[in-house]
């Protein structure tokens, strides 16, 4: 896609490629089996050696594959294997690369179905550091000889923390680490994790790709900037492959044809659709939510806002050299936190619900509900407060959100 802008590409992209009867869409296949004239074409595919081919909608269909193709070009990848959410894409990425007794860094600001899983990652024999990731430093002290991989979030979920993301990327390279960069809350729209030598990167397509709030999906993209061929937990059977296909092949065989978390035609296609507007929505969103941002830090009833676009953001200056912008993503915490659901009961237009990146303006308390498992020691260290309040910028016109908020923060005492 480096030869088009982003939004041209994707919207032209279908019809470039081919589809049938010149429909500027990939129709939706909804085939489960998939036959061949020649039963030496059907071994191919099952053994690898028929590239393109399908065999069994549990690893893939034309409708997924396409969409698959949009994913890589957005990343700028070498291949990118969908899932059902992007929980699966997180969980296969983990579960098919590490093995018991192997080593993990993450984050400690992960999103809360994030952190849940990294203790799924214990109970299986996998060691877990969580560490503040703003440092690099907090990295390099935590490596050990049995370190495999690297996690981090471009912004952190909700606490909008950013790590270290270029720093990071030199240790891992340097090191030979696997560098796993979940770019959910910011998109290739405005950041491209392979820019700062991301070996995989993760997309929760649900969120800002699809950006309605009507699908779910989610998506591994390999950069191809790492070399598999060293990498000691890759399959006798997929070292066949060629170096640089090795891990992602890995992922789809096991991820999708062992644990079945498959990307269904249906919300591939409107995954595919959503992300044609792809960038038009997070500018919009974007700006609301820098607009909404800087409202609520100037409001005398709001203590703190967390919103990477804000000069007080202890991140500002890496967002301002590595994000087009902040993303739609902003937390804050009112000044008397015993009036929250006053407030939050007082807004009309954000829609008091879980989920990101919708159309819609979306508001959640955050410790009682999406991060409540997580328990009072973990959100304290990830810095999450009782009163905290998340909110996922929608493309309403933002003198409607202004005004909304104003008159809701009468409530606040």
């Amino acid at each position: 896609m480096d030869k088009q802008g982003l939004t041209t590409a994707i919207v032209h992209g279908d019809r470039v490629t081919g589809s049938e009867h010149g429909g500027v869409h990939q129709p939706i296949h909804t085939s489960v089996q998939y036959g061949f004239e020649r039963v030496e074409d059907l071994i191919g595919v099952f053994q690898g050696t028929k590239k393109g081919g399908f065999n069994y909608a549990r690893q893939g269909t034309p409708t997924t594959a396409a969409l698959e193709r949009k994913i890589t070009g957005l990343e700028d990848g070498i291949g990118t294997v969908c899932f059902s959410t992007g929980m699966a894409a997180i969980t296969a990425t983990f579960l098919t690369l590490l093995r018991a007794g192997d080593h993990l860094i993450s984050s400690r600001y992960v999103f809360g179905n994030t952190n849940s899983l990294l203790g799924t990652l214990r109970m299986f024999g996998v060691e877990v550091t969580t560490v503040d990731t703003c440092d690099v430093d907090n990295v390099k002290n935590a490596i050990r000889p049995n370190t495999r991989m690297v996690f981090v979030e471009t912004i952190a979920n909700p606490g909008t923390q950013i790590p270290d993301l270029q720093g990071i990327g030199d240790v891992c390279r340097e090191r030979g680490l696997v560098y796993v960069v979940d770019n959910t809350i910011t998109s290739a729209a405005l950041f491209k994790p392979k820019a700062v030598g991301a070996t995989l990167v993760i997309n929760s397509l649900t969120k800002t790709i699809a950006g309605h709030g009507a699908a779910l999906g989610g998506a591994v993209t390999d950069t191809g900037l790492f070399d598999w061929s060293a990498y000691p937990n890759i399959a006798d059977d997929y070292r066949r492959s060629a170096p640089k296909e090795q891990g992602l092949l890995q992922i789809r065989k096991k991820g999708l044809r062992d644990m079945g978390a498959s990307l269904s035609s249906e919300q591939a296609h409107s995954i595919a659709m959503g992300a044609e507007t792809l960038a038009l929505r997070v500018k919009q969103s974007s700006d609301n939510a820098l607009a909404l941002a800087q409202f609520l830090e100037g409001h005398q009833a709001v203590g703190k806002v967390f919103y990477p676009g804000l000069k007080s953001h202890p991140q500002y200056h890496i967002a301002q050299a590595l994000f087009k912008s902040a993303s739609w993503l902003l937390s804050f915490e009112l000044r008397d936190a015993q009036r929250m659901v006053e407030v939050v009961n007082a807004l009309k237009l954000p829609i008091k619900a879980t989920g990101l990146a919708d159309t819609r303006t979306l508001i959640i308390p955050v410790a009682p509900t999406i991060f409540f498992e997580a328990g009072p020691e973990t959100r304290k260290a990830m810095g999450i407060s009782d009163g905290m309040l998340r909110l996922s910028a929608g493309i309403e016109d933002i003198d409607d959100l202004i005004a909304d908020f104003s008159q809701a923060l009468q409530f606040a005492g």
